[in-house]
């Protein structure tokens, strides 16, 4: 830790995929923790690291392929295949999650400057001998990829653990509202009023998923309109790079190579490596335009799940609402009822009123009475 400096800090609620369900988040921490950017300028390195107290709950090592995900205003997450698991952040407030997310993606992308040096440094120290097997092998990719994609079949080598927003890491709403506290209500809301409020929440969330399908779907589109063109192209590296490769085992095989010779072979070495970076890139959109695709289905897939949790809603909202109708007609009859006892007392009363003040006239014509017998 002492060659590694933390250059982000922030606070957050530190979740972890449930490894049995695949499904669930799993809360790491009880309340929110220090989560924090580490630069290791020795092996040139990013990680992500977050302690509960002696416990290191983060310990994740920033990846060129690895993707940060927002799957809510204060929620996001990111898979990490080397520990096997996928971690997930609640945020206090959304500023915090996009101040993480731009990290995510600077740090992310110097990895990914990193390791093309790394590997620049490699390729020009490597023998001739080397750069042929390189060759060799970047062909029979190729001709994999050729053959896999003339029958429509393109395998992708990712796995599930490797990008975010696959099945086993697609995590409903409700867990990333979770990593706040909520407070319980102290009265009961009127049923009509939440039940609206439910309605409108899962009709925006629809919409948003519904936005988020069409571009990626715009973007697929594009993606697969120059699919043949780089098939095309993968092809005709491959036809290049066999002929070059015959033509320097050729040369190798000739003795008492002249300088002319020599020189001529340099210049086929840099050509073969030209091809073998080509080669690699168009690979690596490859796997991007999989993972689009993937990640696509996956959309879709939400977006059907919050259809019919739209729909319960409705349905929820209508049985409130003829509850609603009913306990208001039984008001109204309450009412009525209510009237016609108190018109009952009113004449109950005057009758009473009027008994009594026969009573009075009675006592007093009694008492008259007796005063007059007495006298």
């Amino acid at each position: 830790m002492q060659r590694e400096q933390p250059i982000f800090s922030t606070r957050a609620h530190v979740f972890q995929i449930d490894p049995t369900t695949k499904k669930n988040w799993v809360p790491t921490s009880k309340h929110a923790v220090t989560v924090s950017y580490f630069y290791d300028s020795t092996r040139n390195v990013y990680r992500i690291i977050s302690l509960d107290g002696s416990k290191a709950i983060i310990n994740s090592t920033i990846t060129p392929n690895m993707t940060f995900t927002k799957t809510s205003q204060k929620f996001g997450q990111w898979a990490d295949s080397r520990a096997n698991t996928v971690y997930g952040l609640g945020f206090s407030s959304e500023s915090h999650l996009s101040k993480f997310a731009e990290k995510f993606a600077e740090f992310k992308e110097a990895a990914r400057l990193a390791k093309e040096k790394s590997q620049e440094k490699m390729e020009l120290t490597s023998t001739p001998s080397q750069l042929y097997l390189h060759l060799s092998q970047a062909c029979r990719a190729g001709a994999y990829l050729a053959k896999e994609s003339a029958t429509g079949e393109l395998q992708s080598p990712l796995t599930p653990e490797s990008i975010n927003g696959t099945d086993d890491e697609r995590v409903p709403r409700d867990a990333s509202l979770n990593s706040e506290p909520r407070a319980e209500p102290n009265t009961v809301p009127f049923p009509h009023s939440s039940s609206s409020a439910i309605n409108k929440h899962w009709e925006a969330e629809l919409a948003a998923l519904k936005g988020n399908n069409a571009k990626l779907t715009a973007a697929l589109l594009e993606s697969t309109a120059n699919v043949k063109q780089w098939k095309q192209q993968l092809a005709a590296y491959q036809e290049e790079a066999e002929r070059l490769h015959k033509r320097v085992t050729e040369l190798e095989c000739v003795s008492g190579q002249t300088a002319g010779i020599k020189t001529q072979k340099t210049e086929l070495n840099q050509t073969i490596e030209e091809l073998e970076a080509a080669l690699k890139a168009k690979e690596e959109e490859l796997e991007r335009l999989k993972a689009e695709v993937e990640r696509a289905s996956e959309l879709q897939l939400q977006k059907d799940a919050v259809s019919q949790k739209l729909q319960e809603t409705e349905t929820r909202n209508a049985e409130l609402e003829a509850q609603l109708a009913g306990l208001e007609q039984r008001v109204e009859t309450s009412q009525v009822e209510q009237e016609s006892f108190r018109k009952s007392l009113r004449s109950l009363l005057e009758l009473l009123d009027g008994k009594i003040f026969e009573l009075t006239e009675l006592r007093d014509s009694l008492a008259k009475l007796i005063d007059g017998s007495g006298s």
